[in-house]
């Protein structure tokens, strides 16, 4: 058979099949050319829809690593205030305990109060004074026994 008597033997729906299959070959040969036929124009708005959604995303993690931030800032901010108060508690204990160890070894330690023990006395009242001027009897506290040393004096051995 010729090519002639191949085309007298199509019929009209041979034809048709023929037509299209040359379209659709047409189209896979333009589409792997690059060519895009979109008459909808659905690629743009798949475009347009990823570009929210990631925007969208973009926005959830700043949010989120804002809240980070916040959260670090916030612990610091609460550790500090603990440091520091370990810290003085700590000197203040140190400091009491050096006292209460020269108190105890001295030679007047069963005697009643007297001038060195008092001295010895407002000295401790010092450093803790100055560890912790919030404490009562500090120049700094807000209680009621303000003043530092004048609640301590020497007093009279009691016979």
């Amino acid at each position: 058979m010729s090519a002639g008597s191949i085309l007298r033997a199509l019929t009209p729906l041979g034809w048709l099949a023929a037509a299209a299959a040359v379209v659709a070959l047409g189209v896979v040969l333009l589409g792997g050319l690059g060519f895009r036929w979109d008459p909808l124009n659905l690629q743009h708005k798949r475009l347009e829809a990823a570009r929210t959604q990631a925007r969208g995303a973009t926005a959830v993690a700043a949010a989120q690593a804002d809240a980070r931030r916040i959260e670090t800032e916030g612990a610091a901010a609460h550790a500090r205030p603990v440091d520091h108060y370990h810290h003085m508690t700590g000197t203040a204990e140190r400091a009491t305990t050096a006292a209460v160890a020269q108190a105890r070894s001295a030679d007047d330690a069963n005697h009643p109060l007297e001038t060195r023990r008092a001295d010895r006395l407002r000295g401790h009242n010092r450093e803790l004074c100055r560890v912790a001027p919030d404490l009562d009897g500090c120049a700094g506290a807000t209680g009621l026994a303000r003043g530092g040393d004048t609640s301590l004096r020497a007093g009279h051995p009691a016979g």
